[in-house]
C-alpha cells in the first residue's frame, strides 16, 4: 500500500486530496502539515512513498522544505502543487527533485491520473532493485543469449517510440543505444537518477573518434534527442486534445513528460503559436523510457 504526505496551507485542498487518494484506493495518507517550517520531522517520521507539498507557504516555502528533507534523508516522491506558472521557480523545483507537477486549481481527474502514474514508477523502481544483481550476468553468459536480450531491447524502445509516433525520427537510433547502454551498465545508476546527459551521449560513439569529431557528433545526439523528444510531446499533446482518455495519452503524457509542459503544447496547438515555450525535460523522457523498457525486459529475459 502506498502511503502519502499532504503538505498545504490550504485545509481545504488537504482533505480534498485526502479524499481523491482514498476514495480513489491510491494509498494511506499517513500525516498531514499546513506548512514547511517544523514539518520535516512529521515526515521523517512516517517516511511516506509520495510527499505531495505546496509550493508557496507562508513560512517556508515548499522548494527549501524539499531541500531540508533530502539533506536529511528523504527519499520518497516529491509532487508539486502550485497556482503559479513561474518557470524558473518550477525549474528549482525540478533541480531539488520534484518529478512531478500539479496545477491549481486541482483538478480532480489530473490529481488521481498523476498520482497512479507515481504509484507506477514506484512500482517499476523497486523491480529494478530486485533484479539489479541478475543483470550481473549479461557479461557472462553465451554470445546468443546477449544477443537475443540486446535485440529485445531493441525491439522494445521501438515498441515505445511506434506508441509515441517517433519511430521514423533519426533519434530512435540514438534512444535505443542510450537505452541499451543504461541498461548494460544499470550498476552504475543511483535510484532516481541518470548520470548527465553529455555522459550518455559520449557513451553512445562511435569507437575511434578524434576528440574534434566526438563533440561534433555529442552535439549532433543532443540535437537528434531533442527534436525526436519534442515531436513525441507534439504528439501526445494532440492525442490529448483529440481524446483526453486516449490511452497513449493516459500512458504517457504524465510519465514521460512533465504535465505542466503537455498542457502548455497542448495551448500552443490551439492557439497555433509558431514559438513553443516548453522546456524539455529530456532526462525524464530517458529515465522512463529506460525504466518501461527494463520492465518487460526482465519479464522476457526470464523465457530464454
Amino acid at each position: 500500500m502506498t502511503t502519502f504526505f499532504v503538505m498545504d496551507d490550504d485545509l481545504a485542498a488537504r482533505r480534498m486530496l485526502s479524499t481523491l487518494i482514498e476514495d480513489n484506493d491510491l494509498g494511506t495518507v499517513v500525516g498531514e502539515a499546513e506548512d514547511g517550517n517544523g514539518a520535516e520531522t512529521q515526515v521523517l517520521r512516517h517516511h511516506p512513498d509520495v510527499l505531495v507539498i505546496d509550493l508557496l507557504m507562508p513560512e517556508q516555502d515548499g522548494i527549501e522544505t524539499i531541500r531540508r528533507l533530502k539533506e536529511l534523508g528523504y527519499q520518497g516522491k516529491l509532487v508539486m502543487l502550485s497556482q503559479v506558472e513561474h518557470k524558473e521557480m518550477i525549474s528549482e523545483a525540478y533541480q531539488n527533485g520534484v518529478e512531478y507537477y500539479i496545477q491549481k486549481p486541482i483538478n480532480r481527474i489530473e490529481v488521481v491520473a498523476v498520482l497512479r502514474k507515481v504509484i507506477e514508477r514506484i512500482q517499476l523502481e523497486a523491480s529494478i532493485r530486485q533484479i539489479r544483481k541478475s543483470l550481473a550476468w549479461i557479461e557472462q553468459d553465451t554470445p546468443t543469449r546477449q544477443q537475443k536480450t540486446a535485440l529485445s531491447i531493441t525491439d522494445l524502445v521501438r515498441a515505445a517510440l511506434t506508441d509515441l509516433g517517433i519511430v521514423g525520427e533519426a533519434g530512435t537510433r540514438d534512444l535505443t543505444r542510450i537505452v541499451d547502454y543504461l541498461v548494460s551498465n544499470e550498476h552504475k545508476l543511483d535510484e532516481h537518477h541518470l548520470p548527465p546527459l553529455r555522459e550518455l551521449y559520449a557513451a553512445v560513439l562511435q569507437p575511434g573518434l578524434s576528440t574534434e569529431a566526438s563533440e561534433k557528433e555529442i552535439k549532433a545526439i543532443e540535437q537528434r534527442v531533442r527534436r525526436a523528444v519534442a515531436q513525441a510531446l507534439l504528439n501526445v499533446a494532440s492525442m490529448g486534445l483529440t481524446d483526453y482518455t486516449n490511452p497513449i495519452f493516459e500512458q504517457y503524457a504524465t510519465r514521460y513528460f512533465d504535465f505542466a509542459d503537455v498542457r502548455q503544447k497542448m495551448r500552443e496547438i490551439e492557439t497555433d503559436e509558431e514559438q513553443s515555450r516548453v522546456r524539455l525535460n529530456l532526462k525524464k523522457f530517458l529515465y522512463a523510457l529506460y525504466l518501461d523498457v527494463v520492465q518487460q525486459w526482465t519479464d522476457q529475459v526470464d523465457t530464454f
